[in-house]
């Protein structure tokens, strides 16, 4: 189901339905945004419908269980192997995209995390967008364009992704019968990523873990640094997603961050918490894209908190 953005929905069905598709699109924006969902859920569009007349069904479709297992013969998924897609990866999809369709009217790929291809992979996957191939569709997304070539970025239809507001995500857990009390909080601690919400609502340890790393962070402001460097040890040494532990720390100071807007008592001053939260969109994007020392660049935080 796609929560929210429907300008770009509505672009991409308008696209088929006048045949003016592009071979390949760029989907960008932040994570968790649902930026994949609603590429497979472009992707099942297009091979559910009839390839002359959209509105009739076609005779081989994808069913929603293919696209969400990628097990259906015409659908290609790329991602990252370690930190990086390879040349070997991009090469491969393109002989896979050079074949006719198995059963459906269009070949589709789906290349996530594209900023991770390396120099080579981007290199190699400018040869399929320069010559595209007649029946195949190609689908980029990233949290970062500004690490893919520009030659990449000018053959590519760029879709952008922004934060859904909340009331939406709202209306879909209410729609899924969740108590209003619970509606709200899912709500606000997704700050308009549908993929969050969806985790939480599926999962409710994730809410219980982002609950605790709050109360840890409390902690954290109100020590010394002794021991906010043990707890940066510990979270190395016991291999924590750092990830998605500064996904939790960005959130908890972006609502320190309405707060002060609001001339509320949160001990920080309106250019400090920015300062924090730009050190933690940092770090993440070195996490996300290097190999830097994570132990070295928590603890950089830690000075600054």
């Amino acid at each position: 189901m796609i929560i929210g953005h429907q300008k770009q929905w509505q672009f991409l069905k308008k696209s088929a339905e006048t045949n003016r598709l592009s071979h390949a699109y760029l989907f960008f924006g932040q994570e968790r945004l649902g930026k994949k969902t609603l590429a497979l859920e472009f992707i099942k569009f297009l091979n559910c419908q009839n390839n002359n007349q959209l509105s009739k069904p076609c005779q081989q479709c994808f069913s929603c269980k293919d696209i969400q297992k990628r097990q259906h013969p015409d659908l290609f998924w790329i991602e990252p192997v370690g930190k990086e897609i390879q040349i070997s990866q991009i090469r491969n999809l393109q002989w896979r995209l050079s074949l006719r369709p198995f059963s459906a009217p269009f070949k589709s790929a789906i290349i996530d995390q594209a900023h991770c291809m390396n120099s080579e992979a981007q290199s190699c996957i400018l040869k399929t967008l320069e010559e595209p191939s007649g029946k195949a569709i190609l689908i980029l997304i990233t949290e970062y364009p500004e690490l893919l070539f520009s030659t990449i970025l000018s053959r590519v239809q760029k879709i952008r992704f922004s934060p859904v507001p909340i009331s939406e995500i709202e209306d879909y857990l209410k729609k899924q019968r969740i108590p209003q009390e619970e509606t709200n909080k899912i709500a606000f601690l997704s700050f308009g990523r549908p993929g969050l919400a969806t985790d939480f609502l599926l999962n409710p340890q994730k809410l219980e873990y982002q609950n605790q790393k709050v109360k840890e962070m409390v902690q954290i402001r109100q020590s010394d640094l002794i021991f906010r460097f043990q707890y940066i040890k510990d979270a190395v040494s016991k291999k924590y997603n750092v990830k998605e532990l500064l996904d939790i720390w960005l959130r908890y100071f972006r609502e320190i961050l309405f707060r002060t807007l609001k001339n509320d008592q949160t001990g920080y001053s309106l250019d400090r918490v920015k300062s924090i939260i730009n050190t933690i969109q940092n770090i993440n994007f070195l996490i996300s894209t290097t190999n830097v020392n994570q132990r070295l660049a928590l603890e950089q935080l830690m000075l600054e908190i």
